[in-house]
């Protein structure tokens, strides 16, 4: 029990500060005034100058998401690819061909089925 003491002593310590901090600064600091501001869709402080709105098609935002998904992919093609002629020193060079396989697979799958599903076509 006497190892805990100094465990419990910066707990009350941490505890008692960190609530002695949020109350000092709630009675000190600036008061938030009340605007409209909050209320909008897009919350900064600005007044909003556009509607909620958007004219911007569905389809950027879709190319965006597609061309980060394959470039993460393509990211984690790099480090089997400097750790693959190690692995082949070890001994497990099939291993790590047949998961990259998988992995290539997968990826090339996901490809066809994008194409197929026409997620790239503008009209």
């Amino acid at each position: 029990m006497e190892e805990l003491v100094p465990i419990i002593a910066l707990g009350v310590f941490v505890a008692l500060f960190g609530t002695a901090i949020v109350v000092v600064t709630s009675l000190i600091g600036p008061k938030p005034k009340q605007n409209d501001v909050k209320d909008e869709a897009y919350e900064c402080g600005i007044p909003g100058q556009f509607s909620g709105h958007s004219k911007v098609p569905v389809k950027y935002y879709l190319t965006a998401i597609l061309f980060i998904l394959f470039d993460i992919e393509i990211i984690f093609m790099y480090p089997w690819a400097v750790t693959f002629g190690d692995s082949i020193t070890e001994g497990y060079g099939l291993q790590f061909l047949a998961a990259m396989g998988v992995f290539i697979f997968i990826f090339i799958f996901g490809l066809f089925w994008e194409v197929k599903s026409k997620a790239l076509e503008w009209e």
